[in-house]
């Protein structure tokens, strides 16, 4: 199957929801999750993300998580993840439960495409602190993609992970997979980088660009994805791909925010008061520009 045919049907199996200038919504990926070892790409950043998570639950956001929230390929146990990131899987249940949570599959945790996986690995988690089991994500539905609506209009926004442009981390994940947990995952250690990996691969991640703005260019939509880890945000009359980054860059967070009818990126990183002092900031990166203006170019 094409690109173009694999994001055509996301598009079109997509359940579809309803924004207005009320609707608050953040969209973060590729947080890949570990189990707190030295492969736990998150963990150097889990701060930040855990900073970013209260912000925007304080602020009454939705979060939208777009694919490869976990590392399910270097690692075999959700348990494990779960109980290495407890706060943060804590944070997310908090999400869900004021219905405020919506979960996509990446390519990295493209298992939970499997709603047996879901349901065993979802519905409670032993939380450490209360010495308990208590109730995680119960009945959580994990899509391949979600589409966002603007109220009153027929312009609608397509949320994927990214992976579906990428044959070999799509098609033939399975393959993939075998070559990152068995061959590369050792050779990280020494230094040497994956050459599978879009993230890690500039003509890989190019290519994959390129099909995705070839895709949003044909159509006149607006896509939002992750999957390369680079925050992208087009200038008016560009093709309207979006993508929020990621959660492992060496110094930062991104994310991409959507209120009040407009869209913008922003980046969470730790930075120092005159007296020294170390806290969490948010910075605006691009924006805010109302969504409309993208599709009336």
């Amino acid at each position: 199957m094409s690109v173009e045919k694999r994001l055509n049907a996301a598009y079109q199996n997509a359940e579809e929801i309803l924004i207005n200038k009320g609707s608050k919504i953040v969209l973060i990926s590729d947080c890949h999750r570990g189990t707190g070892n030295w492969g736990d790409n998150l963990f150097s950043n889990q701060n930040l993300y855990f900073a970013a998570l209260n912000y925007y639950y304080e602020n009454n956001f939705i979060y939208i998580e777009l694919g490869d929230g976990d590392e399910l390929w270097e690692n075999r146990s959700e348990e494990d993840i779960i109980a290495a990131h407890s706060y943060a899987f804590w944070m997310i249940s908090r999400f869900y439960e004021n219905k405020r949570f919506y979960m996509l599959y990446g390519n990295h945790d493209i298992v939970k495409r499997n709603p047996a996986y879901v349901k065993e690995n979802f519905t409670t988690y032993y939380n450490e602190s209360y010495k308990k089991t208590l109730l995680l994500l119960p009945g959580i539905h994990v899509r391949e993609a979600l589409v966002l609506r603007i109220k009153d209009t027929e312009h609608k926004i397509l949320l994927v992970h990214g992976h579906q442009a990428d044959f070999f981390n799509n098609t033939l994940w399975r393959l993939a997979r075998f070559l990152v947990r068995y061959l590369w995952r050792p050779f990280e250690v020494i230094g040497v980088k994956d050459p599978t990996s879009t993230s890690k691969n500039h003509n890989k991640k190019e290519k994959v660009e390129k099909y995705l703005m070839e895709w949003c260019d044909k159509h006149h939509q607006m896509l939002i994805a992750g999957h390369t880890h680079r925050p992208t945000f087009p200038a008016l009359g560009e093709p309207m791909y979006f993508n929020d980054g990621s959660c492992v860059h060496p110094r930062c967070i991104t994310s991409i925010e959507i209120e009040n009818e407009s869209i913008s990126l922003v980046k969470w990183f730790v930075t120092t008061r005159s007296d020294g002092s170390l806290y969490v900031e948010r910075k605006l990166l691009e924006g805010p520009v109302p969504l409309i203006d993208f599709f009336s170019v």
